[in-house]
């Protein structure tokens, strides 16, 4: 079969310079459109229920919501592991299913479910599903303030509820935006019970009759004539003042209104959390990606429709963005990681001009690294595999093995040819490279194919290990097979083209070289050769002795190394979790939370800080008033990183009891 590809190129030389053009173009258009993020997708399949229950303390969660909910989910089909929280008036339960599970089948079974539940729980509880999401959790924070303090904490609220989150929403790829921070509005009645007692109205009657205020309701179609007329019955309340106009019962024949017996008021919503912006009250939304989704381009289009936003807003409020972009690492992390292909190109580069000294062979060679690339990034196009960290460090570490089998064949095509006109009869140079192809074309299939096999062990890995180490694999033996296909291919036609014409190779100096010699490089390691072996080939013992002896001191230096699921990586920023004793009050809490903001914006590296106290509404982090959390924003570091996270540490601990819990860590 390998023979018939070989021949096939050679003789159809012009197609496949043509086919080769085509993959180029298409590869860097498959490029550009896969998505980018931090690591591959980990999301084991998990759907999360997130239950309100006003009021309940976290026992009565756990007996009243939680237990229902986990009894009815039991035995759904896929379902590997249930786990609950609960906390004061919340209920999280997670629900795990096999790796191999749908996601969307996942969630349709856990609704189906939940309806058997909803018969089991008080009656104003409603369980809800929150909104897929990726694994990488939130991958950016938005900070509404103002700067001059004209807009109030409700102000802010308002335009994060009804402005800013509404329009996040729309961007494709975004699962959530959760608002936590400032003071939500709500009609508030506060009746009171002599006057209620005296119009002989009971608080039971009373909510009933609030409860249906506010309706509106069609009453059918009159017809009149040769016309018809739509009936409505219009009874929504468009302001508060209009609550204290409402008739709410009768009393002597005579109908009570509301503000006899009542005050209706407009004022903020009892809260379970409070934000605040680098030290100033504030509003904080967290923006969630659905998976697969890529980071970098969602992160544009927020910042974006962020930019559009901001002439329809007061002139005093400001919206600070960059409290935490999960894109800022994306970009050292993939850059890094780029530099590293990059320097390893030119590297290779550099070896090969070195041991070939001539600018036709290093070409040919050095064409094998851009189309195994870019035929990578098409297989990664057509199979829905993003670039991620995993997937770029198994090309960094394919980037030298990627020119290995185009250089065998340049090497010895080389060689054929240079022996090929000291012949008195030279044969046709295309006869030539395709017998130079052929001689080691088992060689180069053999060689790839004992490499691809070292990681196919890789792709069994159960779990999450494997869910995260097979991009390596996928990456490393996609671009060798892609090296591969090119040195059968594309390889012996540019040979038949470039190395057929002449014997000479010009040097940087302007004279000729013949292409009969040998680079200097070459001729130096075969006399250092032939040196070496003379004197080994002798002594077979002395050889023998010191291999085991230094196999051995390599096999004792194992147990004594250090052991990391993954290295340590510098994010950019920290994560800062403080927790006070339970039972605390928000206020409190917030108190001691701002405490510590003012302590850690004397560091001089970091740039601004998010800090959330509690949680928000329909959050699924069940974190009680006592847990705040600050994402940390860090300029570039002069002083090393634990240097930073050291005088965080300190600068936190100088300020809180010796009974308040701290951790110190980075988001991702």
């Amino acid at each position: 079969m390998f023979d018939s590809v070989l021949k096939f190129s050679l003789q159809n030389r012009i197609f496949v310079l043509a086919l080769t053009a085509f993959v180029m173009v298409y590869g860097w258009l498959a490029l550009m459109q896969l998505p980018i993020d931090v690591l591959p997708d980990l999301n084991r399949p998990t759907v999360n229920i997130i239950t309100e229950a006003e009021g309940m303390a976290p026992e009565e969660v756990e007996l009243i919501v939680g237990r229902p909910i986990e009894g009815v989910l039991n035995g759904t089909a896929g379902v590997t592991r249930i786990f609950s929280t609960a906390t004061t008036g919340l209920s999280v339960v997670r629900v795990e299913f096999d790796w191999g599970m749908n996601l969307k089948d996942a969630r349709v079974a856990v609704a189906e479910r939940l309806q058997l539940a909803r018969s089991r729980l008080p009656k104003d509880i409603e369980p809800n599903i929150s909104p897929t999401s990726s694994i990488m959790g939130e991958i950016q924070m938005i900070g509404v303030t103002s700067r001059d303090g004209s807009s109030n904490p409700a102000a802010l609220r308002t335009i994060a509820d009804w402005s800013i989150r509404p329009r996040l929403l729309t961007i494709p790829g975004v699962s959530q935006v959760t608002v936590i921070g400032g003071d939500e509005l709500q009609a508030q009645i506060l009746v009171n019970a002599e006057k209620l007692r005296t119009k002989q109205i009971s608080m039971l009657e009373l909510k009933e009759r609030l409860a249906k205020i506010s309706q509106a309701s069609g009453g059918g179609y009159l017809t009149v004539g040769d016309r018809e007329w739509l009936l409505r019955n219009f009874g929504r309340i468009l302001n508060h003042s209009e609550i204290a106009e409402t008739a709410v019962g009768m009393h002597l024949g005579k109908p009570v209104i509301l503000k006899d017996i009542a005050t209706v008021e407009f004022a903020a919503a009892p809260k379970r959390g409070e934000a605040a912006v680098s030290g100033e009250p504030g509003v904080i939304l967290m923006i969630q990606k659905q998976p697969a989704a890529d980071t970098l381009k969602i992160t544009e289009k927020i910042d974006e429709a962020l930019s559009s936003m901001k002439g329809s807003l007061p002139e005093d409020v400001e919206i600070k963005n960059d409290l935490f972009k999960q894109s800022h690492f994306i970009h050292s992390a993939v850059g890094n990681v780029t530099e590293a292909l990059r320097d390893g190109s030119v590297m290779v580069a550099l070896v090969i001009i070195l041991f070939l000294l001539n600018f036709r062979t290093t070409v040919i060679t050095l064409t094998a690294i851009p189309l195994s690339l870019l035929i990578t990034a098409i297989v990664f196009h057509l199979f829905n595999i993003g670039v991620n960290t995993m997937t770029l460090g198994g090309l960094a570490i394919a980037i030298g093995e990627l020119v290995d089998d185009a250089i065998v064949d340049v090497e010895n095509v080389f060689r054929r040819l240079r022996e090929n006109r000291a012949k008195a009869e030279p044969a046709p140079n295309l006869k030539v490279v395709w017998e130079a192809s052929k001689e080691v074309r088992n060689s180069i299939v053999f060689a790839t194919i004992i490499v691809v096999l070292v990681f196919i062990p890789l792709f069994a890995l159960p779990g999450f290990e494997g869910k995260l180490f097979a991009p390596i694999g996928i990456a490393y033996v996609t671009s060798l097979l892609a090296s591969l296909v090119v040195s059968l291919t594309v390889t012996p036609v540019l040979c038949s083209y470039l190395l057929g014409k002449s014997t000479s190779n010009r040097m940087a100096d302007g004279t000729e070289r013949s292409m009969e010699q040998d680079s200097f490089l070459v001729q130096g390691l075969k006399r250092s050769a032939r040196t070496i072996l003379s004197q080994t080939l002798d002594r077979p013992m002395i050889v023998i002795v010191v291999s085991f002896v230094l196999v051995i001191a390599a096999a004792s230096v194992i147990p004594s190394l250090g052991r990391n699921f993954l290295p340590p990586f510098n994010e950019g920023s920290a994560m800062l979790e403080v927790a006070a004793k339970a039972g605390i009050s928000l206020d409190a809490s917030s108190a001691l939370a701002s405490k510590v903001e003012s302590a850690l914006l004397g560091i001089p590296e970091v740039v601004s800080i998010g800090r959330r106290t509690g949680r928000a509404y329909e959050d699924d982090h069940s974190a009680g008033v006592h847990h705040s959390e600050y994402e940390i924003a860090l300029k570039p570091l002069s002083r090393d990183r634990s240097e930073v996270f050291t005088d965080i540490r300190e600068k936190v601990k100088a300020v809180i009891p010796s009974d308040v819990f701290s951790s110190l860590s980075q988001p991702i």
